[in-house]
């Protein structure tokens, strides 16, 4: 190990649907967190590893920032303050639309880096850049402001620059070339329910969870994946199945097409539709559920 190799985490935080899992795929340049245009899309926290000649950075996606309503939120919020513990560097990720406080959040940072990171420029004049930038300086304190369109890949190279400066010295945690600590079934199951994200109307996507029942693979034949689709109530099961099978059928299409790209091989890929009342709401489901 060469000496000044730099290892660390670096925790996403921000509000729903500001970029946060857009971010890591395209430093990750491979995606690994589902994204979605509706909020709060992201439910676990998910580890990412970008690595270098000289370092490891070890990005951890978050699920939005809200006040919870029910037991499922409350536990995605307890994933936010687990990365924020774990994190020896945090972005705090905004788009420009919105003033963002949450100092609740912020509170619990304390002699660590902070970045404030603001996303989409390139939906608003450049001219703007800067005076939003010092509305945050009058909220909270940051140590670096960074502007970036992580869809467009525009800034990611110096804010990975940046976190570089801040990134302690350390050993690599991971192997060489390993993009995360989950395993395939978790990424099986979330392409699925990214699906059900873009398939479906408001609703439903929120009362789903997704569970990947048996992942096979198979000698000489496609690997079999059979996967349950849990939602809260008889009526969102006949939505997600649609007329003649025709909706769930479709979600199931286009889930295997990705997962074979995502996985490199051909899949058998099998879905069912199960209720489990208020599930959301039940702190032994939600464990069940992996949340």
């Amino acid at each position: 190990m060469m000496n000044g190799f730099k290892c660390g985490y670096v925790s996403i935080i921000g509000k729903p649907n500001v970029g946060k899992s857009t971010l890591l795929n395209k430093l990750l340049k491979k995606k690994i967190a589902i994204v979605s245009h509706k909020p709060q899309t992201t439910r676990h926290k998910i580890l990412g590893i970008l690595d270098g000649e000289s370092y490891q950075i070890l990005f951890l996606d978050t699920p939005g920032i809200v006040n919870p309503k029910y037991k499922l939120q409350e536990s995605m919020l307890n994933k936010v303050h687990a990365a924020i513990s774990d994190a020896d560097i945090i972005l705090f990720m905004v788009d420009p639309f919105n003033i963002q406080t949450e100092k609740s959040i912020i509170s619990k940072v304390e002699n660590r880096p902070f970045f404030l990171v603001i996303n989409k420029i390139d939906l608003i004049e450049k001219e703007k850049l800067l005076p939003l930038i010092d509305s945050y300086k009058d909220i909270f304190r940051f140590d670096e402001a960074i502007p970036i369109s992580a869809l467009k890949e525009d800034g990611l190279d110096l804010l990975t620059e940046s976190i570089l400066n801040y990134l302690p010295e350390g050993k690599p945690f991971y192997p060489e070339n390993q993009l995360s600590e989950r395993d395939e079934r978790f990424f099986v199951g979330e392409i699925v329910r990214e699906k059900i994200f873009k398939r479906y109307g408001e609703e439903i996507p929120y009362s789903t969870a997704v569970v990947v029942d048996e992942f096979t693979e198979r000698k000489d034949k496609k690997d079999y994946i059979s996967v349950k689709i849990f939602v809260e109530r008889d009526s969102q099961k006949k939505i997600i199945i649609g007329k003649d099978g025709d909706s769930l059928k479709e979600v199931g299409k286009i889930s295997r097409e990705e997962i074979e790209d995502f996985l490199g091989r051909k899949v058998y890929l099998d879905l069912w539709v199960k209720v489990r009342k208020n599930w959301r709401k039940k702190p032994q489901e939600i464990e069940r559920f992996g949340y």
